[in-house]
């Protein structure tokens, strides 16, 4: 006879889910736990619609016909077309669309970056190796001009060269009676000087910081030998420097294909045209497909430029003169000859900033230029309730509603692209060093870099074409606010994401943990212990994108309406009207508004622009 156990089985009851779903459920409660790769992958997806699908829409619009072109092509909208193509590089206006754009891009490009290499260099130089005089003051002061607009020398030499030409009230050295021919007052040579002007502090930064960290015993191990200074400068010191000289070579030359304001407001006039004004000209002319082309081209060649920079930074590896022992950096004693250096520096600061400035203030106070008599200064253009000889805009600007709604909209819009980039920076950054190796990481990191690659001016024209029309669930976003605060974040996420990636980077996981062993959730660790300790991390990342976003107009100057008038579109809105003392008076506004947010970031964050200069 068969024992049975009569006690109940203690078994557990067979689980109903399948083994899949358990295993989701399990991943789910992770990720809602310790969501960084959640996070990272839903980052990584808005910023491939957001920064790929604008340029792809790009090369399909050039690649497509475009509504409204069926007669000139013979084929129906959306279909494949070589039409633009040879619109642009073969047809009879080819020269006019795109060659002569091209050529004249390639000299102004080569113009500026020959002159800001030789302002820079020289400034760079005297600060980073000599005694000169007043070295702390000029290490701060020769980096003003890149805080200012860039078109800011642009109005400045109208109002000194301007002619009759273009209409409107002609410059102060016409004024006097000293006639100044069209290709000092518009044209290559203008642009090259305003340009060069406004660009070479960039050179300045990046070029100095590469000579104070240049071992200077290795000029003195040279001189020691007998070799002469020029020997040492051609044979040690500047081949030690090519790479940073070949950086900031291709880095500027970069810069000036997306570059709007000054080729618009100096080369209209004569008709020189460069890509940046030729990709205007055909959204002007409601023209897609050719707009769609030129953008590639200046994309294609942007993404070389940058592709070249960073084979050159692999190259820095042959240069290093850095080791374990230390550098000595020994500064030049220039004795009697430090005050003449100092000279040299200080009127390169009075020809970038004090004439520019200056001659701007002096045109928003007189009615005609260059009359200094007690008859001719007035404040009509700041404060008239009536200007008759201005119909389109017939009072002065701090009377009527215009110059309080562009700073209010420049304000909230640009703030708050700032404010979004400066979180999804911090955020990028966590994700890809906690992340770090995980193809989230290596992907986020990468498509969070791309908007760099790309001038500023040709990215408009893509997120133009994206968003100009409804998109399955996404809605036509032209004319609102909405695209101007994306356009503006993504665009300036590049800066933001390396400061937060390279911040986490210093940030252990350590204080983290012991948060986690309290108890602490994702949400509360990174509220209490992440930001508070990357504060200053995260200031960057909003204050720097804010300060480049209040003077931007490559970017904003296709996409904005007269709802969303912003500082910058309202000036170029009244250099078109000739309006140039109201023009010149809204770019001392945004000089202004620029220079105290950079002065209140370097007090926030206690940095300096010019802390790599010994100043």
């Amino acid at each position: 006879m068969a024992i049975t156990d009569a006690r109940p089985s203690t078994a557990p009851p067979p689980d109903p889910l399948p083994r899949r779903t358990r295993r989701w459920r399990y991943r789910l409660s992770v990720a809602l736990h310790e969501p960084t790769l959640l996070i990272g992958i839903v980052l990584t997806v808005i910023l491939l619609y957001l920064v790929i699908a604008p340029l792809v829409a790009v090369l399909s619009d050039a690649a497509r016909v475009q509504f409204g072109d069926q007669p000139k092509t013979g084929q129906q909208a959306g279909e494949l077309t070589s039409y633009y193509l040879w619109r642009v590089f073969r047809s009879q206006v080819s020269s006019i669309v795109f060659w002569h754009p091209l050529l004249n891009t390639l000299i102004v490009a080569v113009g500026v970056t020959a002159l800001a290499l030789l302002l820079g260099g020289l400034s760079a130089f005297l600060l980073t190796r000599t005694d000169i005089a007043g070295r702390k003051w000029l290490s701060t002061a020769l980096v003003v001009p890149y805080m200012l607009p860039s078109w800011t020398f642009a109005l400045a030499w109208l109002a000194l060269f301007k002619n009759e030409r273009s209409g409107g009230q002609v410059g102060i050295l016409e004024a006097r009676g000293i006639s100044t021919p069209n290709w000092l007052a518009y044209g290559a040579v203008p642009i090259i000087i305003c340009l060069g002007m406004h660009y070479f502090p960039f050179v300045l930064l990046l070029f100095g910081n590469a000579l104070r960290r240049l071992d200077s015993q290795l000029e003195d191990s040279a001189r020691i030998l007998g070799a002469r200074r020029s020997t040492v400068l051609g044979r040690i010191t500047l081949p030690l420097m090519l790479p940073s000289l070949s950086s900031s070579t291709l880095l500027v030359f970069g810069r000036i294909l997306g570059t709007f304001g000054t080729p618009y407001i100096l080369g209209l006039p004569v008709d020189f045209n460069l890509l940046s004004t030729s990709l205007f000209a055909s959204v002007r002319n409601h023209e897609p497909g050719i707009t769609a082309v030129i953008a590639t081209v200046i994309v294609v060649i942007g993404v070389a430029v940058v592709v070249a920079d960073a084979r050159l930074l692999r190259e820095q590896r042959r240069f290093v003169t850095v080791g374990g022992k230390g550098a000595m950096n020994r500064i030049i004693e220039l004795g009697r000859w430090r005050w003449v250096a100092g000279g040299v520096a200080l009127s390169i600061f009075v020809f970038s900033v004090a004439v520019p400035v200056l001659t701007l203030a002096l045109s928003t106070v007189t009615t005609t230029p260059g009359v200094f008599s007690a008859d001719n200064f007035t404040l009509k253009y700041w404060l008239a309730k009536s200007l008759p000889d201005a119909p389109g805009f017939p009072h002065g600007l701090l009377r009527g509603t215009e110059l309080l709604d562009a700073a209010w909209n420049s304000l909230r819009i640009v703030g708050l692209a700032a404010l979004i980039c400066g979180l999804v920076g911090l955020l990028i950054g966590y994700v890809v060093v906690r992340s770090d190796g995980s193809r989230v990481a290596t992907t986020l990191r990468q498509v969070s870099f791309l908007p760099y690659l790309v001038p500023g001016i040709a990215f408009a024209a893509a997120f133009l074409s994206l968003f100009a029309v409804r998109r399955g669930p996404v809605p036509a976003l032209y004319g609102s606010i909405t695209l101007l605060v994306i356009v503006l974040a993504v665009t300036h996420l590049p800066y933001a994401s390396r400061s937060g990636i390279s911040a986490m980077t210093q940030l252990g996981r350590e204080p983290e943990e012991a948060a986690q062993i309290t108890g602490a959730g994702w949400l509360t660790r990174v509220r209490t212990v992440v930001i508070p300790i990357q504060r200053g991390s995260l200031v960057t990342g909003i204050v720097l994108p804010f300060i480049s976003g209040i003077k931007e107009l490559s970017i904003v100057i296709m996409l904005t309406t007269t709802g969303t008038q912003l500082l910058t579109t309202l000036s170029i809105n009244l250099i078109d009207f000739a309006y140039d003392q109201m023009a010149n008076a809204v770019v001392l506004v945004i000089a202004l508004v620029a220079f105290l947010a950079t002065y209140l970031t370097q007090r926030l964050t206690r940095t300096s622009l010019a802390s790599g200069l010994g100043g």
